[in-house]
């Protein structure tokens, strides 16, 4: 009896173990997005030494191979820019009244040395539970999953009632002032991608440190981008030879007296309602300052607090400037005859270009430190987070994680979502992928993604998508 007892024990434990294997096994759907997924992510798509239009183009065949016509399926290859293709197909909708639904994703990625790597940045690794690779969430991930999405949708005989496009571009990650694919679709070919809605990356789920789901983000607008150059200049002379005046010490100063400031704190309907979903997720003495931010006036102790205990805290309620390059003197043996720095203003939305150049003015308080702003953007309105997108997200959100709840977000960087909306097309950040509390390390070393977390969002998508166009 006992030997039986010990077989039966064993059997247990095998089936046990042979179940658990077989579901951490793909399913098939998710054996087609890694597919896709480990395409892209091991085509190099950065601005030195990759191709944007290689990866376009092997979406724009695997999209043809499910079917889609070739005049639904094309890829823009802008005059001069051969490696910078833009892939845009079309899934055709009942309604040739409704504008489409947009799902925008970028393929250019930012720079990754092999050497400062623990893998090849270009080849998907699976390790652990994670995905590794450049691109692997920035932002690969999302355009893997709208392009198998997109093909799921088609072999299911999905008819939405609005068309669903889908536009993968170049040099979302580019400096601000070269080119840029979805800009340059606006300008020369905005048919391809108008849209009464857009999807697009910005926003994340936050996981807890035992990976937990704790918050679903949904991006609305962004701060603005904008770079500032702040120089002086002088007649220099021999270093044996010093002088209270000197250009570096001079601008030292003017950036001392800036980082000591901080830009005027200010809530928009869209931070607000972010502020408010914390106060009820955070720990008590958190959510007791963040109730104190909220009242009328706000407590400038609980808003200090918050600034200093996150920087996300910080850069969400007011505008921030900070240095970020120095360039100074010609000679170690010369007194400098320039100094110069980079400052880079991640600015509110609802605050004028000119009230931040004329802020920057008066902190640096030096008539002989010039002040130039590198560019001149012009403000991206915040999109309505509107009853019906909610009402789809939020209803996916409960289904798949119940009891998470959906955050209203400003994003604190920036993405092509602030061209489209210029544009008049309301852009909205949304992934359904969760990351951890330390993020997914992109634009950095050893970028990744949770496995689980890229299936998800891939189901995710494609439900919010598969409610609006419908």
């Amino acid at each position: 009896m006992l030997a039986r007892r010990v077989r039966l024990s064993l059997l247990g434990v095998l089936l046990v173990g042979a179940t658990a294997s077989a579901a951490s096994l793909p399913t098939p759907r998710e054996q087609a997005l890694r597919a896709i997924y480990r395409e892209l992510v091991e085509i190099n798509t950065t601005d030195s030494a990759g191709d944007c239009t290689k990866a376009a183009e092997a979406m724009a065949a695997r999209l043809r191979a499910a079917g889609f016509p070739a005049e639904d399926v094309e890829v823009v290859v802008p005059p001069g820019n051969p490696k910078k293709g833009n892939l845009v197909a079309r899934l055709r909708g009942s309604d040739p009244r409704r504008k489409p639904i947009l799902m925008l994703a970028h393929t250019d990625v930012v720079e990754a040395r092999r050497e400062d790597w623990q893998r090849d940045p270009f080849t998907l690794f699976e390790d652990d539970g994670y995905f590794y690779g450049r691109g692997a969430s920035d932002d690969k991930a999302m355009a893997a999953a709208f392009v198998a999405n997109l093909i799921r949708y088609r072999e299911e005989g999905y008819r939405p009632a609005s068309d669903v496009v889908l536009a993968l571009t170049a040099d979302e990650e580019a400096d601000e002032l070269t080119w840029n694919g979805v800009d340059y679709l606006l300008k020369n070919q905005r048919a391809l991608v108008d849209a009464r809605i857009a999807l697009n990356e910005g926003a994340a789920g936050r996981l807890d440190s035992e990976g937990r789901p704790v918050r679903l983000a949904v991006q609305a607008g962004e701060r603005v981008f904008l770079n500032y150059r702040l120089e002086v200049t002088d007649s220099g002379g021999h270093s044996s030879l010093p002088r209270r005046e000197n250009a570096i010490y001079r601008l030292a100063a003017g950036l001392s007296r800036l980082a000591a400031f901080d830009f005027p704190f200010q809530l928009s309907p869209v931070t607000r309602a972010y502020f408010e979903k914390m106060a009820a997720i955070e720990k008590r003495a958190r959510s007791d300052d963040i109730r104190a931010i909220l009242r009328d006036p706000p407590d400038a102790a609980a808003i200090a607090r918050l600034s200093a205990a996150d920087p996300f805290n910080n850069a969400t309620f007011r505008t921030t400037c900070v240095a970020t390059m120095l360039d100074a003197g010609h000679a170690s043996n010369a007194l400098p005859q320039r100094a110069r720095a980079t400052v880079n203003c991640r600015i509110l939305p609802e605050m004028p270009i000119a009230d931040v150049t004329a802020t920057l003015t008066r902190v640096v308080n030096d008539e002989k430190i010039r002040i130039t702003p590198l560019g001149n953007p012009a403000g991206s309105p915040t999109p309505p987070l509107t009853a019906d997108l909610m009402r789809a997200i939020e209803t996916t959100s409960n289904q798949m994680w119940p009891g998470v709840p959906v955050v209203p977000t400003l994003s604190t960087g920036a993405t092509d979502g602030r061209l489209l909306n210029a544009a008049g097309i309301p852009t909205y950040g949304l992934s359904g992928m969760f990351h951890d509390p330390d993020g997914s390390h992109a634009h950095g070393l050893n970028e990744r993604i949770r496995v689980r977390s890229l299936y998800e969002g891939q189901e995710f998508l494609y439900r919010v998508v598969k409610l609006l166009s419908q």
